[in-house]
């Protein structure tokens, strides 16, 4: 099942496929590509989404029941302090007001198209969902498992970096690269028991120090053909842990350094596919178990479908999407020292969605996910499913 789904995972990846969009924007403009309400010679443009749904949940065929869930509450503000100076502040309240968070808030220096400066709390380019998350602007209600559970997106942290554009003909290429506070010892020693970035990346003090005191690197590169679609490649690499006390030197430096690749394409006019693949690797120190992976890797494919196109009721040019989702994620790549047996701890999932588009930033959902998830150990795996329904909306 794992070779299966990673064979089918890069098919998808490297396939030359043909589409028809014709757009210079890419993953690197999904900050500004939002609705935003301005009113009259206001200086400040206001916006945000919301994401609530209920589902039914069970495993191994023992249900959990309805639950419903207000997941976030996202709002955004943005102000052209001059011609070359702009500010974007994101902050989100996610399952009601239990997470309050800062998730960007950064002023763009532009020089040119070319060369631009950021600074402030950005997001860090690693794949393209951190990036670009927002509910409305996917067909499914849950966020796919690599960049969440792997990757702990959304990731953003206090930072400086350039960006860029560079066009020829109907080519678009991007970059962003940066320097930012980064993951902490949480990567390793958190409650999940396992190698973690997502647990990593949840340090409260992250906006006023650096546990490591090295700036975390985060690069990206994109291209995108206008009547095609978008590639991308990523890395980052940061020092998780606390390996200098007071000056004096406690532990070895030990990094995470994660490679990712991105692609956003239209097959045709009304196909639509996107997929995300990153690979990890973590320093983990010999006095761990071996349940701490040092190698990590995952990925998800998206495609959808419009079956239909036209007035809905009064809504005179709604969409409905047919979609689906596979995605694999393995925690720990290896095998045992004692055994060589393989070391399990993966997710794999499979989703079913339609979708009723009502406007471009209004979208209704329905899905069906079931995942199969294995342990450290291999014994025999646990089978979850879940029925969802919910919506999604800029405002």
């Amino acid at each position: 099942m794992k070779r299966l789904f990673i064979l089918f995972l890069f098919v998808f990846l490297s396939i030359d496929i043909f589409a028809q969009t014709d757009s210079s924007h890419m993953n690197i403009d999904a900050n500004y590509s939002r609705p935003f309400l301005i009113k009259d010679n206001t200086p400040v443009a206001l916006g945000g989404y919301i994401e609530a749904n209920t589902q039914y949940e069970g495993t191994d065929g023992i249900p959990e029941g309805f639950a419903f869930q207000f997941r976030r509450l996202t709002l955004f503000a943005s102000s052209t302090i001059s011609d070359n100076l702009k500010f974007l502040t994101e902050i989100e309240f996610e399952d009601g007001t239990k997470e309050i968070n800062i998730e960007y808030a950064a002023l763009d220096i532009m020089f040119n198209s070319l060369l631009n400066l950021r600074g402030g709390i950005v997001m860090n380019p690693i794949g393209s969902f951190n990036q670009n998350h927002d509910g409305p602007k996917w067909d499914f209600i849950d966020r796919p498992i690599e960049p969440t559970a792997l990757l702990g997106a959304t990731l953003s942290n206090v930072g400086f970096g350039l960006y860029g554009k560079y066009f020829i003909s109907d080519l678009v290429f991007s970059y962003e690269t940066y320097l930012t506070n980064g993951y902490d010892d949480h990567v390793i020693a958190n409650d999940l028991n396992r190698t973690s970035l997502a647990a990593g990346k949840v340090n409260p003090e992250k906006f006023e120090e650096s546990v490591s005191g090295i700036p975390m690197f985060s690069g990206k590169l994109a291209m995108k053909y206008r009547k095609i679609g978008e590639f991308g490649i990523s890395y980052l690499n940061s020092v998780y842990n606390s390996w200098r006390i007071e000056g004096v030197e406690v532990d070895e430096k030990r990094s995470v350094n994660v490679l990712a690749f991105d692609l956003d394409v239209s097959i045709t006019p009304t196909t639509y596919l996107r997929g995300e693949a990153a690979f990890v690797s973590v320093d983990v120190p010999e006095s761990y178990s071996q349940q701490f992976g040092e190698k990590q890797y995952g990925g998800y494919v998206d495609i959808v479908q419009t079956v239909f196109q036209g007035e809905v009721f009064s809504f005179k040019d709604a969409k409905l999407n047919l979609c689906v989702r596979g995605e694999y994620v393995d925690f720990n790549s290896g095998t045992f020292n004692e055994t060589g047996g393989n070391i399990s701890d993966d997710i794999t999932s499979f989703t079913g969605a339609l979708s009723l588009r009502l406007t471009g930033s209004t979208v209704i959902k329905a899905n069906y996910r079931y995942s199969i998830i294995q342990d450290l150990l291999g014994n025999p795996p646990s089978h979850n499913s879940a029925l969802q329904f919910g919506l999604a909306t800029y405002f």
